[in-house]
């Protein structure tokens, strides 16, 4: 894993001391420096000197030019780079105090004032930084420690959070995985599906919802089946999200060619490693208008007319016959949706 984890023993005191080193000299943030409490990684975060940083939290001269950035410090005496961390990861548990150190980096030739929080709400309250506000010579590179106190009725699993450094009219956010260790659950559902007409194509809404303590990546597959046999079949595939606990996602899956006179049942399958698995189903009628009239036996026939007029078509189109050329499709259609996890009505 691209990370480290360090760790504080329950009860340690946040270190409020960050060493600042600029080409003319040393610089020490102002306000007081209590000592740190004891860690269970390692010595104590150091505190600020007037003869510089020490090598457990090292500041350096950087090259001039480009804005401030914010990322997790490297260890030892390296500069960060784009193979560093992309994000903190921490993992203690309930009652833990866990801490790291947080770089910020100023090439330019002024220093900057930058403000510090932790983000956004939940595990985001349980981080502290060594101070709120933080001077940044120019051309020099801090390392600024925080914790992150986990309470003790903190539940298992992922807490996503993150750090926000603002100033000099920007802002940067480093994520911080936070999990608290204890049984880990993974669960999701499928909810509220609905089939809606977008032309002569249809869209399928849904959302998905984590309901465990883990983060989940999912994948979803897709059936629908009508009275003349699979209208749908789409093989399960990842999406482009990832699922926060208690995170509900909003999503939506493109039919290009929904059937025009049919009564389909769709259904949606989700799965995310750790055995979460979710599944919900909704029905939709299609129906032309010109056959709204008809009896149900004349729809069921005007139905199978126009699948085989259908295949008929699609075999053209394959051999290059006349038949490619032939009217596309009938005439106006609407979708009504209902079923479980679906709102009925019609959308003409």
């Amino acid at each position: 894993m691209p990370s480290r984890t360090r760790s504080v023993a329950p009860g340690a005191a946040l270190a409020t001391a960050v060493a600042l080193l600029s080409p003319a000299g040393a610089y020490a943030a102002p306000g007081p420096a209590p000592a740190p409490g004891p860690s269970a990684s390692g010595p104590s975060a150091p505190r600020s000197s007037a003869s510089g940083p020490s090598a457990s939290d090292p500041s350096a001269s950087v090259p001039g030019g480009g804005p401030w950035t914010a990322a997790p410090a490297p260890g030892g005496e390296a500069r960060p780079s784009a193979q560093d961390r992309p994000y903190f990861y921490l993992e203690g548990v309930p009652g833990a105090v866990l801490d790291d150190r947080l770089s910020l980096t100023n090439p330019g030739g002024s220093a900057v004032t930058l403000r510090l929080r932790g983000g956004p709400a939940g595990a985001g309250g349980w981080i502290a930084t060594a101070g709120k506000e933080v001077r940044v010579p120019p051309r020099t590179r801090a390392a600024v420690p925080f914790t992150v106190t986990v309470p003790r009725d903190a539940t298992p699993g992922d807490h996503p959070a993150a750090l926000v450094a603002e100033g000099d009219g920007r802002t940067a956010t480093v994520p911080v995985h936070l999990r608290v260790t204890g049984p880990v659950l993974a669960a999701l559902s499928v909810e509220d599906v609905t089939v809606e007409r977008r032309g002569s194509a249809a869209v399928i809404r849904y959302a998905l919802v984590n309901r465990g303590n883990t983060t989940l990546t999912p994948r979803l597959a897709v059936d629908a089946d009508g009275l003349f046999g699979p209208a749908l079949r789409r093989a399960a595939r990842t999406l482009p999200v990832t699922l926060p606990p208690g995170r509900r996602v909003p999503l939506t899956e493109p039919w290009p060619d929904p059937p025009a006179l049919d009564s389909v049942n769709v259904r949606l399958t989700a799965t995310a490693p750790g055995g979460a698995r979710g599944t919900a189903a909704a029905s939709y009628t299609a129906v032309p208008w010109s056959a709204a009239a008809l009896p149900p036996a004349g729809l069921l026939a005007g139905a199978a007319l126009w699948r085989v007029r259908r295949r008929r078509r699609a075999a053209g189109l394959r051999q290059g016959s006349p038949a490619a050329e032939a009217p596309q499709g009938p005439p106006q259609e609407s979708y009504a949706a209902s079923g479980t996890g679906a709102r009925a009505g019609a959308d003409a």
